[in-house]
């Protein structure tokens, strides 16, 4: 998934259907913003549907810092990528028996996802 394609996918569902909601949420690791999901939630043929698409930068190294002695914490830093992201998206539907989202395979959406 590409930025541009979800582009085309976000107009393409805003000329198609009615009733959209659409917010931006940020994205968190340890407490410090990664990205942001780019939301969409509107009525289709397959019922309510919600598209998200994940925008988060790219984590270009981890350390761990821990202690072996009992009642120590541990700790997980990362360095993160300020020009590289990797983007995802995921579709979902609102199951009303269990009133909660059920993800669907997104590509019917597109052929490179």
């Amino acid at each position: 998934m590409t930025l541009e394609k979800w582009q085309d996918i976000k107009s393409m569902v805003k000329d198609k259907f009615k009733n959209i909601i659409e917010s931006i949420e940020p994205i968190y690791i340890n407490s410090e913003p990664n990205g942001e999901k780019d939301i969409l939630i509107f009525d289709s043929p397959l019922g309510k549907t919600k598209l998200e698409f994940i925008k988060k930068a790219v984590i270009l190294d981890k350390k761990e810092f821990y202690s072996k002695r009992m009642g120590s914490d541990s700790r997980t830093e990362y360095t993160l990528s300020d020009n590289e992201f990797s983007y995802k998206m995921d579709v979902y539907t609102w199951n009303t028996n269990i009133d909660d989202w059920d993800k669907i395979d997104s590509k019917m959406f597109s052929n490179d996802v």
